[in-house]
């Protein structure tokens, strides 16, 4: 019981309440209306937004959860199973208590004349951001954008680049999720050599589709595989006038697979980091007089981080 009542705490804290913990035998609560009469007198005296007060003997099989709710102005009383032997137990009995104190407040979207005749305050912010949440887990995961960053590495002589990442989800299922993904406008390596330099810009565009494990849990690895095009731009500077600088660009295959994992952050929004290894075709050489000193995507290594929200 003291484990599910530090849960409760947890999870109504990161909902941006403040809680107080007050000791059962201190309120000498009973079953019938003395119950609810001293809970209403601890939540005026506290000016809470609401109670939560879980009654049960000292090894229950079953509790009595009861929520005052000073907005709403009424009480809500619900037995709920609770086995102390499951590892689970705390975790069950907290998770049922929030959505008991959620759908008591629920009735703050009603007009004052539905509410009923009970005198009621008017909701805090984080109230009603607490009940926009619930609304906003129930909308199922369809379409989402993720922006960020990420650093673009070759293994074969051209530098690190940051490029800038967007990416479109739509997700079929929970843990089938079709990806479009653009990368570019970024930061551009210089390979040099005795004969001169040259600037390498890359650009990237794929579409592919993400298996993710654990949907819907705080922390969702997923893999993916994608397809698409990868522009390459070379831009050439001679240190000997018998030389002469060039410039190139040129388009290529690209294959890219990619392992992370997303963490569910709160209001459906989310961080997702990755690795990608990306493979292109025809891949682009980097030449100085007769000799290639360097090329690109043969393969790169792409690790991106994003910010993203389910729409």
């Amino acid at each position: 019981m003291a484990e599910t009542v530090v849960r409760i705490k947890g999870e109504l804290m990161s909902a941006g309440f403040g809680v107080e913990i007050v000791e059962g035998a201190s309120l000498a609560i009973a079953r019938g209306m003395e119950s609810r009469d001293s809970l209403e007198r601890l939540a005026d005296q506290r000016r809470s937004d609401a109670v939560v007060a879980i009654v049960g003997d000292v090894a229950p099989n079953s509790v009595e959860v009861w929520v005052v709710d000073r907005v709403t102005g009424k009480s809500v009383i619900r037995r709920l199973p609770f086995e102390p032997q499951s590892d689970r137990a705390p975790q069950n009995l907290a998770i049922r208590a929030i959505e008991l104190l959620r759908s008591s407040f629920l009735e703050i979207h009603l007009g004052p004349g539905e509410r009923g005749n009970e005198a009621a305050v008017e909701p805090s912010p984080t109230v009603v951001r607490f009940v926009a949440m619930d609304g906003a887990k129930s909308r199922p995961e369809r379409l989402g954008i993720e922006v960020g960053a990420g650093v673009l590495m070759g293994f074969d002589g051209v530098g690190t680049a940051i490029l800038p990442v967007v990416r479109f989800d739509w997700a079929f299922r929970p843990s089938l999720v079709t990806q479009i993904a653009l990368a570019g406008l970024g930061t551009r390596p210089t390979v040099e050599s005795t004969a001169g330099s040259a600037e390498v810009a890359q650009e990237y565009g794929v579409a592919g589709a993400c298996y993710r494990w654990r949907a819907g849990a705080t922390v969702q690895p997923f893999a993916s595989l994608s397809l698409g095009a990868l522009h390459t731009s070379v831009v050439g500077r001679a240190d000997s006038p018998t030389n002469q600088g060039q410039s190139a660009q040129t388009w290529s295959f690209l294959f890219d697979g990619g392992l992370g994992a997303w963490l569910a952050l709160r209001d459906r929004f989310h961080l997702a980091l990755a690795a990608h290894v990306q493979m292109a075709s025809p891949y682009v050489g980097v030449r100085f007089v007769d000799t290639v000193v360097a090329t690109s995507a043969r393969p790169n290594l792409f690790l991106a981080l994003t910010v993203g929200a389910w729409l």
